[in-house]
């Protein structure tokens, strides 16, 4: 059974469920989709299966993670939202949460990462208040960091 997590105007965000592979296969396998994230994306939906197992383990291990991104209108998965915990030091930090999104190329320039990017901060205030907030973004994304400045994020520091 899905579990909603938040809903906005557009979205439905709920925790990712194995028979989203598919969904996650058409974002992850898309190269434009990985060009700032190491160039590595994956091949088949063997690996968009465990993509999906490793997330949901975390919302066993920890309570979070990224979840799944419907537009309501089509009701289609169109990216990701949410969370990863950070237990490793990462640039001074340790102990922290990741907020991230990543959206199937369709879907980029409609607001949809700074919609769900605002209402998974309004759910940590409620929800995940024993944990600092921190994004990561390739500098040469501007993209990103024009949705991460939206969501009242600044750059702090290059690594």
């Amino acid at each position: 059974m899905e579990k909603v997590i938040i809903e906005t105007e557009r979205l439905i965000i709920r925790e990712l469920e194995d028979s989203d592979y598919r969904g996650i296969f058409r974002l992850d396998s898309n190269p434009e989709v990985h060009r700032y994230l190491g160039g590595k994306p994956l091949t088949t939906e063997k690996q968009a299966s465990e993509v999906i197992a490793f997330i949901r383990k975390q919302y066993q291990e920890h309570g979070i993670g990224r979840w799944a991104v419907i537009q309501k209108e089509s009701n289609e998965f169109i990216g990701w939202s949410g969370f990863k915990l950070i237990k490793v030091m990462t640039n001074n930090h340790i102990d922290y949460l990741d907020i991230g999104y990543r959206f199937v190329q369709e879907a980029w320039g409609q607001g949809y990462a700074t919609e769900s990017g605002k209402a998974c901060l309004q759910y940590a205030k409620t929800h995940l208040t024993n944990y600092s907030i921190h994004a990561i973004s390739d500098i040469n994304n501007l993209d990103s960091k024009k949705v991460l400045e939206k969501l009242g994020f600044e750059a702090k520091e290059i690594f």
